[in-house]
């Protein structure tokens, strides 16, 4: 007889005697589960009854004991009726295990892996890897879930036929991976088109307590927000929720030096393109003047009014118009200046070398306004600062609703090389407004201030903005707009007084190339008191 039939008769021989045994020792194990079921009783009343009552207790059940011994066949009907109720006690049957818990990624990786079959499946593939009856484990190669059992990160393969170089098919892809992992949080999608293969990570919220606050950056360094850990090589120490923590900054580098001197910001309503226009400006205050356009004409930007070193804050068209030009021919004047300075090899003046800010919020509802009037786009007069600003340093800063972006002139869009992205954009929006592709998936509900960044060529990164209010903003929270309001350079003109200034000149000087000053300026704002001037040389 073979081996293995030796082995399955004895298997069937030792199953059989196994049953037998089970059934023989049955009332043994209903005995022995009652028996125990009375211990435990027992030991818990033990335990219950107080110290005081302990001794009593023992005294009357060894009396109790003593009498069923001393009766005739006492211990017998004892034993028997210990037996019934242990039988009665223990006739339930053990408990069955509780089922096991469904495993996590069996269930959220099948969803996505059938998910995902559509759009991977190719009807002529002889060996598919992904099909209706097949295996997420065939083309899932790693993956990891946080605490709370949601997926942080995953690896999947691609069949080599899909079209990964169509931003249309990867954005299906990851419309259904985010679907499927859950839509509030952002994800990293990692395209390896020579392996076919594709990276997902779950990104870690941003923080969101940081308020206006002074940073720790050189002159020219505009802080515009936070990042995460690896989209920066450097940390800066931040005020956050009462204690002082290193933060990755987004760092804009201006001035004579910086390759991207201009900055577009575009951004969904009601996502904080206004505060971030505060946010520069606040940084900007210290090292140079402000020309502010309102152009939404809210007020958002009314606590800059009467500030030293803000020359005006316009909100109407014929004002922008008036500033814009005066920018215009500040710059004129400043290169004029500069180029004479170099020909006499004479120290250059500090009213050139000043930085002079242009913000410009929403810049493209004035230019609906000014069509419908029949006089110039504010923008066409931003030609010679955008073109001409590194050298004289004028920097343009432009906010906008990302809606307009096909109303902003072909010459902002072209000089503009830091882009910022705020507020929950598609890809192609993303692609639009930053110049390059952007392989994070925003989330559905971003909070305020949350969006992507781009300086120049670099890759987009994430983009947090601090928390810079309105101050004259009563329903913002008082911390906020205090921290506002300490960064300005008074307290607040409309209550307190500002400080004496010594007399300054109603205009800027202008130099010519000559190196002699005209008698008069020939721009004119049009106002009672001049609202453009110079800030003193102290």
């Amino acid at each position: 007889m073979p081996l293995h039939r030796h082995l399955v008769k004895g298997r069937e021989f030792a199953r059989t005697a196994g049953d037998h045994a089970t059934d023989m020792f049955a009332p043994l194990a209903v005995i022995g589960r009652g028996l125990r079921h009375h211990a435990g009783w027992a030991k818990d009343r033990w335990q219950a009854t107080p110290k005081e009552r302990r001794g009593p207790t023992l005294f009357l059940s060894a009396a109790m004991l003593i009498g069923i011994y001393l009766l005739p066949h006492g211990l017998l009907f004892a034993l028997i009726a210990l037996m019934a109720s242990a039988a009665w006690a223990g006739r339930a049957p053990k408990a069955a295990p509780a089922p096991p818990a469904p495993d996590v990624a069996d269930i959220k990786l099948g969803a996505l892996y059938s998910a995902l079959t559509p759009y991977l499946c190719g009807p002529e593939d002889a060996n598919p890897l992904y099909h209706f009856e097949g295996s997420y484990k065939k083309a899932f190669g790693s993956w990891e879930f946080d605490a709370e059992g949601r997926l942080s990160r995953l690896e999947l393969s691609y069949p080599a036929y899909f079209t990964d170089t169509e931003p249309a098919a990867r954005a299906r892809i990851e419309q259904v991976v985010q679907g499927k992992a859950g839509r509030a949080r952002e994800y990293r999608f990692d395209w390896d088109e020579e392996s076919n293969r594709l990276r997902i990570t779950a990104l870690a919220p941003l923080p969101t307590d940081v308020v206006a606050q002074r940073f720790v950056a050189a002159p020219g360094e505009i802080v515009l927000g936070f990042t995460d850990e690896d989209g920066t090589a450097r940390t800066i120490p931040v005020a956050q929720g009462g204690v002082v923590t290193q933060q990755p900054p987004v760092v804009w580098r201006t001035g004579p030096r910086s390759s991207e001197p201009h900055l577009l910001a575009l951004g969904v309503a009601g996502y904080g393109t206004s505060s971030l226009i505060r946010s520069i400006a606040l940084q900007a205050l210290p090292y140079g003047d402000l020309v502010v356009i309102d152009g939404a004409g809210t007020g958002e930007h009314a606590c800059l009014v009467n500030r030293p070193g803000v020359h005006t804050v316009e909100t109407s068209l014929h004002g922008a118009l008036a500033a814009l030009n005066w920018a215009a021919q500040e710059t004129e004047r400043r290169l004029a200046a500069l180029n004479a300075s170099r020909h006499t090899g004479a120290s250059l003046p500090e009213d050139v070398t000043r930085p002079l800010w242009l913000l410009l919020d929403h810049p493209t509802e004035l230019g609906e306004l000014a069509r419908a009037e029949g006089r110039p786009d504010p923008q066409d007069l931003l030609e010679l600062p955008l073109r001409h600003g590194r050298a004289a340093r004028v920097t343009v800063v432009i906010a906008d609703d990302v809606e307009a972006r096909d109303r902003i002139t072909p010459t902002v869009l072209a000089t503009t090389r830091a882009r910022v992205l705020l507020g929950p954009a598609g890809s192609e929006e993303g692609r639009a407004a930053l110049g390059a592709p952007l392989d994070i998936v925003p989330a559905a509900h971003a909070p305020v201030g949350r969006g992507y960044a781009r300086i120049g060529n670099g890759a987009p990164v994430r983009l947090q903005v601090p928390a810079t209010v309105d101050p004259l903003d009563d329903e913002a929270p008082a911390q906020l707009r205090d921290a506002v309001i300490a960064l300005l350079p008074h307290r607040d003109s409309r209550t307190e007084a500002a400080p004496a200034a010594p007399p300054r000149p109603d205009r800027p000087p202008v130099v010519r190339a000559d190196g002699t000053a005209p008698s008069h300026h020939q721009v004119d704002l049009g106002k009672a008191e001049p609202m453009i001037r110079s800030r003193p040389i102290s």
